[in-house]
């Protein structure tokens, strides 16, 4: 069994693609007008198997439960993802030089990862590590 796909829940899907393709790196996979709402992925590239899908909340939902997920969004309250780095410093000082929005600055957690943190345009958090083990 292998992950294929996850999502993360944006507010604008165009923002969304903005920022994961020119601040983070990703790489734009699929972007599918599906009628009522778009399949948008992307993939980082050294892991192209893995599609993360930039998911409009109306995507599979209910119109209610949609306002539902927007509301959660608009409060930081949705998990986001961690991408795993070489240099999560130098990694921390490419995003923040960038614009995006700093959430923890790197530091060492107490799990064997060296870590930092930024919120996306929609307000999810994106965290990015190096492992501290040898």
């Amino acid at each position: 069994m292998k992950l294929s796909h996850t999502f993360i829940q944006v507010h604008d899907q165009d923002i969304a693609l903005a920022f994961y393709r020119d601040v983070i790196g990703l790489k734009p996979c699929v972007d599918a007008d599906m009628g009522e709402w778009r399949w948008l992925t992307m993939t980082p590239p050294d892991q192209p198997e893995v599609q993360i899908a930039l998911a409009d909340p109306i995507m599979a939902r209910s119109p209610e439960d949609a306002v539902t997920v927007r509301e959660l969004l608009a409060k930081g309250a949705m998990d986001g993802v961690i991408f795993e780095v070489d240099d999560v410093d130098a990694t921390f000082e490419r995003i923040r030089a960038a614009g995006a929005e700093v959430v923890q600055e790197p530091i060492d957690q107490p799990y064997a990862v060296r870590d930092c943190a930024f919120r996306d345009p929609s307000g999810n958090m994106i965290r990015f590590s190096t492992s501290l083990k040898g």
